[in-house]
């Protein structure tokens, strides 16, 4: 097999994250880059992006397929059917201490690049925020695995932008 015959990582590192998430007791929370092929409630989104609360206790019907994720979820009170496409999914993090991964889009990458380590501070939702959904309460720290360090104050993580040179990730200071 040539190597881009090979499937797609991501939704194996989805599921191997949630997993540890729920084994440890975290809450496992998915960044996805909203666009029409994403169905989520659109007025949750929030510059391209929705953070979904993905565990057990805020979703019913979970299935993260290689393809789909999809569960059934309240916001506002009012139920839904979310089906994200896996390629969408741009991070999974554990909201209680921020640790996770980051994804490039698999559509905006020809060569793909590594994944990036989420780090940051708490990202509880607080009162008043619909349970599939958060924001953001401090800055964000993304961590390439080279060891880079950079600071996001935007509302959910967001991978770093792909490089034209070796294929690896470059991470930018946003403020």
């Amino acid at each position: 097999m040539k190597p881009q015959e090979f499937p797609s990582t991501r939704p194996y590192l989805i599921r191997a994250l949630y997993e540890w998430c729920t084994d440890n007791g975290f809450t496992p929370y998915l960044v996805v880059r909203v666009n029409e092929s994403v169905q989520v409630p659109r007025e949750y989104v929030n510059n391209g992006e929705i953070v979904l609360n993905a565990s057990y206790d805020a979703t019913s019907g979970l299935q993260l397929g290689n393809d789909f994720i999809e569960f059934k979820a309240r916001f506002g009170g009012r139920p839904h059917d979310i089906m994200v496409p896996v390629r969408r999914v741009v991070a999974i993090y554990a909201r209680e201490n921020g640790q996770g991964m980051a994804f490039p889009l698999e559509e905006e990458v020809s060569v793909p690049p590594a994944a990036a380590v989420v780090s940051s501070e708490d990202l509880d939702a607080g009162p008043g925020v619909p349970a599939s959904t958060v924001s953001e309460r401090g800055p964000v720290q993304l961590q390439s695995v080279d060891g880079s360090v950079s600071d996001a104050h935007e509302e959910a993580p967001r991978p770093p932008p792909p490089t034209g040179g070796a294929g690896r990730p470059s991470l930018k200071r946003i403020k």
